[in-house]
């Protein structure tokens, strides 16, 4: 219903924000890794929204970085997994740091958050990995715009396909890969995943 809310923000509390807009105030629900990255009361800001329906309530979770807000809804997904432990995860780890541990297929670390166990967490890296890496990506992107990169089309294409699966647009995904090809010397898909994320989520 909404993608993303953009106002002034009024209110921060232990696990909510207000953020208001042409008069009205929408209470949002985060995690204290959301509410770390907001700014003073007063200043604008963007926050990317799920609006959660049940049977009793409606409320509306929010992230400031686009791919929490992805990850959230692909966790939710998840049978056993609710938007209390959803949030609970991208708590204790950022965005790349889970797709890091999903690709890998670290559920060790992943099992570390308050509430998981290890056949949670390994059910976390089934349904995460699935749905990061089966989104139809055209290879001739790559082969186009990154002909010249020392780094293998198949790593580029795996990035590519995630930053996509995350809801990044063409534009957005191959402007941070070539970036980050650029200005570091990322060779691995997790590398070069991380550094493209940190770029976008700075934009």
């Amino acid at each position: 219903m909404f993608d993303y809310i953009k106002g002034e923000l009024v209110f921060i509390g232990e696990n909510t924000l207000v953020v208001e807009n042409n008069g009205i105030g929408y209470l949002i629900l985060s995690n204290a890794r959301t509410l770390s990255l907001m700014p003073d009361i007063g200043l604008e800001v963007k926050i990317y929204t799920k609006l959660v329906h049940k049977e009793d309530s409606m409320t509306l979770v929010g992230f400031k970085q686009k791919e929490d807000r992805v990850i959230f809804d692909i966790l939710t997904s998840v049978s056993g997994i609710g938007t209390k432990v959803a949030l609970i995860l991208l708590d204790e780890f950022s965005g790349s740091e889970l797709i890091d541990y999903v690709i890998n297929e670290d559920y060790k670390s992943i099992s570390r958050a308050k509430g998981v166990g290890v056949k949670l967490a390994q059910k976390i890296i089934i349904e995460l990995k699935g749905k990061l890496t089966s989104a139809k990506t055209n290879s001739e992107i790559i082969l186009g715009k990154f002909q010249n990169s020392p780094v293998q089309n198949d790593i580029l294409l795996e990035v590519q396909t995630i930053l996509q699966s995350l809801g990044y647009n063409r534009n957005e995904y191959t402007s941070a890969i070539q970036i980050v090809l650029q200005r570091s010397n990322a060779k691995t898909s997790e590398e070069i995943l991380k550094e493209a994320l940190q770029l976008l989520s700075n934009t």
